[in-house]
């Protein structure tokens, strides 16, 4: 029996191990997201691999690769902090690149600024060395699950 979303979200909050729930998502395993717990955030981190490079001759990390490690971190963050009971899908996503992403390792750290009944506004700021000096920015909005209401008597 598989375990569901909702088990695999539980059980790695219970262990501080978003390890965990990232394993249950190809397309964070193929290009190598992990996130670790800091304080009161979450950092999600893009360890660098040459399979994410899109420019040899620089090399750099390749925008797709960027955007998709963003709007993953903008999903699992969401789904971690907001405990919804299903997996929250993307409604537009809206990406600026503001410098290179060279051949090092990328964080990115995620904030819900507005989340409503169905709609969930997620920001994100991608860095390489210095937290102050992002490579790109994004804007999210997710369709997310309302928890189960309780059946009526």
């Amino acid at each position: 029996m598989t375990e569901t979303t909702q088990e695999q979200l539980r059980r790695a909050c219970e262990q501080g191990d978003y390890a965990l729930l990232l394993a249950a998502i190809p397309y964070a395993q193929l290009i190598g997201v992990e996130c670790t717990r800091q304080g009161d955030d979450w950092v999600f981190r893009l360890p660098a691999n040459k399979d994410n490079i899109g420019n040899p001759l620089l090399p750099a990390i390749h925008g797709g690769v960027i955007a998709g490690f963003m709007e993953l971190a903008a999903a699992v963050h969401l789904l971690i902090a907001t405990a919804t009971p299903g997996v929250p899908k993307i409604i537009d996503f809206s990406l600026d690149y503001l410098r290179t992403g060279q051949f090092r390792d990328t964080y990115a750290k995620c904030q819900v600024w507005r989340q409503g009944r169905r709609v969930a506004n997620v920001a994100i700021t991608a860095w390489q060395d210095v937290e102050a000096e992002p490579i790109a920015t994004a804007r999210a909005h997710f369709k997310i699950q309302e928890p189960s209401k309780p059946e009526r008597p």
